[in-house]
Formats: C-alpha cells, structure tokens, sequence
C-alpha cells in the first residue's frame, strides 16, 4: 500500500520539489495550491487547487485525499510567504492576511487530519518555518511573528499527539535559490510609505537581501522535507545546513550579540547605498 502525503505550497519553490521527490519515491502525492496549474503533474501526483485560508478548500483536499486511499500518513504544511516592511508601517490587513496563511490554514488542516492519523496510529505533521521563526531582522518582524508562533505551536501539538505515535516536527530552511526573495522586495515597495523614516534603513535591508547569494536550492530543501517526513526517530527540529543552525541557535541564546551582528551588517548595507 502506497503512503499517503498531502503537500501545501505545491506550485514552487520548495513545495514543488517536495511533491516531485515524494511521488519519485512512490508515494501518493496530493499537492495543494492555488495556482493547480503550476503543480507538478506525472505518475502519484494528485494537483488540486487549494487555498489554504479557505475552510472549504482545506476541507475538501482531505475528503478527497481520505476518500481515494483511505488514509494520510503525513502533512507538509508548506505554504506560506513573508509579507516585509517595517513594524509601523506594514497595514494590519496585510499581516492578518499573511498569519492566515502561515499559521491560521495550516493549524485547521492539521485539526482535520489528526482523527485519521489518530486511527491510524501512524502520522506525521512537518510544519515548514524559517530561520526568522528563531531570529529577527528589521523589516522582517510580521514575518518572523508568523514562523515563531508556528514553531511554538508545533512543539505544543507534538507534547499532544506523541502519546498516539504521531509526531509534529519543523523544518527552518535558511536562505534558498527560490523566488522568496523577488516577493520580498515586492512587498517592501507596497508596505512602505512616501517619504518615510525608515527609508535608509529600507533601503539597506533590500540591498543586502538583493546581493545575498544562496547556496541551499528548493531541491536540497526537499530532501530535507523527506528526511522530517520519514526518519524513524523524528527531530524536534531540522536545517539544511550545519550554518542555519547555527545561526538560529545563536540568535536564541544570545540576542544582545545577534543584536550587534543584525545592526552592523544593516549598516554596511546602508553605507552602500548612500
């Protein structure tokens, strides 16, 4: 019997590659996403439209996930996007709007598969954060608000559901090849207000993410979302690279330094582009 994976975020980046990897390896992929028609398709892959704001759209991915196999043995909630602008700027519509997709979709599509998962006695929930869900820049803190709530959560669903055999884990990708950051600079330019005080400090930030060159791509990225799907012994966390842990371990323990480190690199940033 195939296993079962419902993958959101389908129609890129990671959560593209994800579903290419998990149907390679023969499971039944059902890839959610609002665009259907960027989800991959080929052999195990099932491509739905799914907005994962909608109680209707989640509710009917799983229904039909259930009805054609009768299980799902694992949720990869990878959807989600950073919405960027300084704190006092950045309209509470749009936070609301970006919490409901990093954070609101993802918590009723766990609630809808855990009974199954429950029944089964078998299931896992790889929730996708980001190493701001343990860190923070500025501009980045709506953003980083959603990941870090979205890992707290995580860790208080798995302290609930261990005593079934599931297990809820999160994967904190670091900086990616993806189109993350093309939507990131978009969002500054529609967050941000004429003749603002913040517009130096904007204006670094934007360089510096324009000029940062990732190494990690979207597939390496999969084959993390795989090793949280399927390792026997779950971490409560995982990173692509022994650097993202790193940093989000030392911006945990030590927020005065990453303090220091975030303002001197803003500023050489800055200075760049005066």
């Amino acid at each position: 019997m195939k296993k079962v994976v419902l993958i959101t975020g389908a129609s890129s980046g990671m959560g593209a590659a994800a579903v290419k990897l998990f149907a390679d390896k023969g499971w039944s992929v059902y890839g959610g996403a609002r665009r259907q028609e960027k989800i991959p398709t080929g052999p195990n892959l099932h491509a739905i439209r799914v907005d994962i704001t909608s109680s209707v759209d989640n509710q009917a991915v799983v229904d039909q996930a259930l009805q054609e196999n009768h299980r799902i043995d694992v949720l990869i909630n990878a959807a989600g996007y950073g919405e960027y602008g300084v704190v006092e700027e950045v309209a509470i519509e749009a936070v609301k709007k970006e919490f409901a997709t990093n954070l609101f979709g993802v918590m009723q599509l766990t609630q809808l598969v855990l009974p199954t998962m429950r029944a089964q006695k078998v299931g896992r929930i790889v929730n996708i954060s980001s190493g701001m869900g343990s860190s923070y820049m500025p501009t980045g803190g709506y953003y980083g608000a959603s990941k870090a709530a979205l890992q707290y959560w995580s860790d208080t669903l798995n302290a609930e559901i261990t005593p079934f055999g599931l297990r809820s884990v999160v994967v904190q990708p670091g900086a990616t090849q993806s189109a993350f950051i093309d939507h990131m600079v978009a969002s500054f330019d529609r967050n941000t207000h004429a003749g603002s005080p913040y517009a130096r400090q904007l204006a670094g930030v934007m360089t510096m993410s324009k000029n940062y060159q990732a190494i990690a791509t979207v597939e390496d990225l999969a084959r993390v979302f795989y090793r949280a799907a399927t390792e026997k012994r779950p971490k409560r966390r995982y990173f692509n690279s022994l650097s993202d842990r790193l940093s989000a371990n030392f911006a945990q323990r030590f927020p005065g330094l990453w303090r220091v480190v975030i303002d001197r690199m803003t500023r050489g940033w800055q200075k760049a582009t005066d």
